[in-house]
């Protein structure tokens, strides 16, 4: 039998239904790679009980033709997601053994479906980060390598663990969450698949919040199909969510395969930065003919105003994540630090609980927020925000489809190798992903070549509001030019 962790998730389910196996055979073989995988440190609760009870369950249910569209297939949870019962702590000590009496809507249909629970995933502390190196429970290690070298590279992040996992065949998928390109970006890193649909699409109700305007959850997985295949169980209107958008949810899998002859691919003349690798630029052009020869059309874009993106967003994203970040005061849940009175043992629990990159944002979000200061920043980064979003609306309002931009500056990095000492160093990672966020758009990571060190990197698609079908499609097409990508097993 073929190593049943070598399956892609559309793989994975034809088996299950032609009883080529069974969900629990194939989750006990991806128990046994997580096991055989803790230096990668990508999971920080594996659920092993659980995960082979959910699979019995899901073999019972296929036996009776009562299979859900995720029935038996194991998956990964980022830890950011509420899972009744099991710990959920968004990788912070502040939040100790919490354990929430309550799911997160997005596991919640994860489950409906048929999927399996393997476990939690690491991820940067509250999501804040770019490398998954401020998680509490230290970094993920990204399972390629430089070539010739055994340098420990980071998975990007905040979603690291999840990217981690899916890269090195330790789930058949995984939940990420994506601020401003915590999906696209690990992903860009580790040869995977990762979208951020709209803003609205996927419910956020039981995610803990880092920025409530930005945040959106959505799949990392080894194809395209296969990211197509989770997101159409992730997505859905939850009338827990107010932001979450009460629109059909398409079936993405059809998108698949379907012709992009005559589309308007948007090529942005702002995201030719000064100092960007030729390598970056000869992977966007590959693409560009890529999707060319597919019978799609290449026309040049502006977005004028890409420039103000990056510092408006570590305005915005900050404020929210000062305000979201006040319940945890040591009161009624997580870490409790003893004081003389109240306001101290706050501040002591605060000090002890949160790591030293969330420190660092809640007090440029609390500065930025303070009175005198929130019109010369908050609000006019909310004004360029408006000036970003009507960039886009621009260029869809000319008739383009979807606009191809690269996902990353540069491949993976060493782990330690960025902001030490420059803080600002490690947020430009986020330069290309940003203005998705912003402008609340959907947006793509496809594997599409490698570097000169053998890394992976990855191109991005942005697409029209609630229009991921077209990023599938257009998606697909750089996956079977590229071909996919494994790392070389080392662990």
């Amino acid at each position: 039998m073929t190593d049943l962790t070598s399956l892609t998730l559309a793989e994975a389910r034809k088996g299950l239904a032609d009883k080529t196996f069974t969900s629990l055979e194939l989750t006990d073989a991806h128990l046994s790679a997580m096991e055989a995988a803790r230096a990668l440190n990508a999971f920080v609760l594996e659920t092993p009980d659980q995960a082979r009870a959910m699979a019995r369950e899901a073999d019972g249910k296929i036996a009776k033709g009562d299979a859900g569209p995720l029935a038996g297939i194991p998956l990964g949870i980022k830890d950011l997601f509420a899972t009744e019962g099991i710990r959920t702590t968004a990788c912070s000590k502040i939040l100790g053994d919490f354990k929430p009496p309550y799911e997160s809507t997005v596991t919640k249909q994860l489950w409906r479906d048929g999927a399996v629970l393997l476990g939690k995933l690491n991820n940067d502390e509250f999501a804040m980060g770019s490398s998954n190196e401020t998680s509490c429970f230290g970094p993920v290690v990204n399972p390629w390598r430089r070539e010739g070298s055994n340098t420990t590279l980071v998975p990007g992040g905040s979603s690291g663990g999840s990217a981690s996992a899916v890269a090195a065949l330790l789930c058949m998928g995984a939940t990420a969450t994506d601020t401003g390109g915590s999906i696209r970006q690990p992903a860009a890193f580790t040869a995977t698949v990762g979208i951020k649909p709209t803003y609205g699409r996927c419910s956020r109700w039981g995610i803990v919040a880092f920025a409530s305007s930005l945040d959106q959850a959505g799949p990392i997985a080894r194809s395209v199909r296969d990211c197509a295949m989770l997101l159409r169980s992730m997505a859905g209107h939850d009338p827990k969510d107010t932001t979450s958008v009460d629109i059909a949810v398409p079936n993405y899998e059809a998108a698949i395969g379907k012709s992009v002859k005559g589309m308007r691919i948007g090529i942005p003349r702002e995201y030719r930065l000064d100092g960007m690798p030729a390598e970056i630029e000869k992977l966007w052009e590959a693409g560009a003919a890529w999707l060319k020869a597919a019978g799609a059309e290449l026309v040049e874009v502006s977005l004028p105003h890409t420039k103000y993106a990056l510092p408006a967003y570590y305005i915005v994203a900050p404020a929210e994540a000062s305000s979201n970040l006040a319940r945890y005061d040591g009161v009624r849940y997580g870490l409790r630090e003893q004081g003389r009175n109240i306001i101290e043992m706050y501040e002591n629990s605060r000090a002890e609980g949160f790591g030293a990159e969330v420190k660092r944002r809640v007090m440029i979000g609390t500065y930025v927020l303070s009175a005198g200061y929130y019109d010369a920043y908050y609000l006019r980064a909310q004004k360029v925000r408006t000036l970003i979003k009507k960039d886009f609306e621009d260029c869809f309002a000319k008739g383009v489809d979807a606009i191809l931009t690269p996902a990353t500056p540069s491949a993976a990095f060493g782990i330690g190798e960025k902001g030490g000492a420059d803080p600002v160093e490690m947020y430009l990672n986020d330069i290309f992903t940003v203005t998705v966020n912003m402008a609340g758009l959907p947006g793509i990571a496809v594997p599409a070549g490698k570097d000169a060190q053998g890394l992976p990197l990855g191109l991005q698609l942005i697409g029209r509001p609630f229009d991921e079908e077209t990023l599938f499609s257009l998606g697909e097409v750089i996956e079977q030019a590229a071909g996919r990508f494994t790392p070389v097993r080392w662990w």
